[in-house]
C-alpha cells in the first residue's frame, strides 16, 4: 500500500482526526485537526511528512481548533471547507462560547472552497473524492478514498457506527441528513470502511442493516 492512514481522537470533544499521507512523496493531508495539536505535530514528525491540505468534514469547532496552528508550521498548507459552512467557521468563538470551551487561538482564512465530486490527490499515491452531505451543517461534507486494497469513507459528523449525527446545532436537519446518508453513502460499495468523526470505526453495509436511525 502506497499510502498511510493514522486516525485517534483529538481535544475537546475526542473527534477523530486522520492524516492520510503518500508514502512516496512524504505529503500529508489532515482531516478534521480539532486540537490535540502537540499529539497530531509529533506524528507528522515521526513519519517526517510535510501537510499540503487541512479538510474540514464541517466547521463545528471540535473539528476545527488545530487548523491554524497546524497550517503555520506547514509553508504552503492550504486549508479547505464546503462553503456552506463559512459562517460557522467564522463564528468559532461563539461555538466555544456555546460548549464552555475556552477560545484561545484565532482562525486563519480559508484558501479554497471543497466542492462536490471534487478530487484531491493525496500526494502520487491515490486521491479522494469530496461527497456533500448536508443535514448535520449546511457544508458537510464525506471523504470517500478508493484504492486497489481497500474503500474508505471519512464520513464526518454525518454517519457513525450505529448513529447519525445530531441535528439540533446550527444548520442542522434531520430530513437532510437521512437523505444525504441514503443518497450518497449508502451508495457506496457495501465493503467501504466509515471512518466516523466519533467513535469507532463501521463498514456500509452494517449500517444499512443494523443501523436504528436507518431501518
Amino acid at each position: 500500500m502506497s499510502f498511510q492512514i493514522e486516525t485517534f481522537p483529538v481535544y475537546p470533544l475526542g473527534c477523530n482526526c486522520s492524516i492520510v499521507s503518500c508514502d512516496k512523496t512524504k505529503e500529508a493531508i489532515v482531516i478534521d485537526p480539532g486540537g490535540s495539536e502537540d499529539r497530531i505535530f509529533k506524528y507528522l514528525k515521526s513519519k517526517d511528512l510535510r501537510v499540503t491540505q487541512i479538510i474540514h468534514t464541517h466547521a463545528h469547532f471540535d473539528h476545527c481548533l488545530g487548523t491554524k496552528s497546524i497550517a503555520d508550521a506547514h509553508e504552503g498548507c492550504k486549508i479547505g471547507l464546503h462553503k456552506d459552512d463559512l459562517k460557522l467557521y467564522q463564528n468559532m468563538p461563539m461555538q466555544c462560547e456555546a460548549f464552555g470551551v475556552e477560545f484561545t487561538g484565532a482562525i486563519r482564512d480559508l484558501d479554497y472552497y471543497l466542492e462536490d465530486n471534487q478530487i484531491l490527490n493525496v500526494g502520487t499515491a491515490t486521491n479522494m473524492e469530496v461527497l456533500h452531505t448536508p443535514g448535520h451543517s449546511p457544508g458537510s461534507v464525506c471523504f470517500v478514498l478508493r484504492s486497489s486494497e481497500k474503500h474508505i469513507v471519512f464520513s464526518g459528523d454525518t454517519l457513525f457506527s450505529g448513529s447519525i449525527g445530531r441535528t439540533d446545532l446550527w444548520g442542522g436537519d434531520y430530513e437532510t441528513i437521512i437523505k444525504s446518508i441514503q443518497n450518497r453513502l449508502f451508495t457506496l460499495d457495501d465493503e467501504t470502511l466509515v471512518i466516523p468523526g466519533h467513535g469507532e470505526a463501521s463498514v456500509i453495509y452494517r449500517e444499512k442493516m443494523y443501523n436504528p436511525y436507518l431501518n
